[in-house]
């Protein structure tokens, strides 16, 4: 064999050996990242999983994302469903990409966390009644129009809002009926009432890493189909 196709051979079998390129981070095959330079991915295998995998990821100034983290994660007990199309009370995670408006806990902020952390008191509830004034907002103490029995006294989970992140689906504007509470928080016993959760560890690292100032977002969704994290 002339020398020539020698080293073509040998340089075909190195190609075949390395295999294809590894794919694009997850963030750099997504529609939309919220514009900042943090990014959180909560992503299930389908829509009717309750556990899946939350990453988090930094944009550095060449543009490229970066993993930075990454821990099992458990979704809503009834799976996940596109956020615009949720129903209150369901036990299911709406999918889509949301800003992380503030940080709160039982107990005190991780040290070096960032974000606005708000700590929990005996009298500190999160209002679902969808009649209150107050409706999916913190209301400390507890609104007069808003019913305990339509309301989370965020003290009673010591072990899942040790540590949380408000997810800032239908917060803004709230659309009454369409759910309220939904938090990236420590796990509890099992799959969700609809938020995302984590190992406490991981989301203690999570909010010393997250930056306000970096604008972090969210984006939750399945691995494929309608409600896949890459068509958001």
């Amino acid at each position: 064999m002339r020398p020539g196709a020698v080293a073509l051979a040998v340089s075909s079998l190195i190609v075949l050996a390395a295999g294809p390129p590894a794919p694009p981070p997850l963030p750099a095959r997504m529609a939309d990242t919220g514009g900042g330079t943090q990014l959180i991915t909560a992503v299930a295998p389908e829509r009717a999983s309750t556990t899946g995998t939350v990453s988090w990821w930094d944009r550095g100034g060449d543009g490229r994302w970066v993993q930075r983290g990454s821990a099992p994660a458990r979704f809503g007990a009834n799976g996940l469903v596109a956020g615009a199309a949720r129903k209150q009370g369901t036990s299911t995670t709406p999918t889509g990409l949301y800003g992380l408006p503030y940080a709160f806990g039982i107990e005190a902020a991780p040290p070096g966390t960032a974000y606005g952390y708000r700590r929990v008191h005996r009298d500190s509830w999160w209002c679902q009644d969808n009649d209150s004034r107050s409706y999916n907002r913190w209301s400390e103490p507890r609104a007069a129009d808003c019913r305990a029995a339509e309301a989370e006294q965020l003290i009673t989970y010591r072990a899942q809002y040790a540590h949380a992140l408000v997810i800032g689906f239908n917060y803004e504007r709230p659309v009454r009926g369409r759910g309220a509470g939904i938090f990236l928080h420590v796990n509890g016993r099992g799959a969700t009432a609809g938020c995302v959760s984590v190992p406490e560890d991981a989301m203690r690292r999570i909010l010393t890493w997250a930056d306000p100032a970096r604008r972090p977002h969210i984006a939750v969704g399945t691995a494929s189909g309608k409600t896949a994290v890459t068509r958001l």
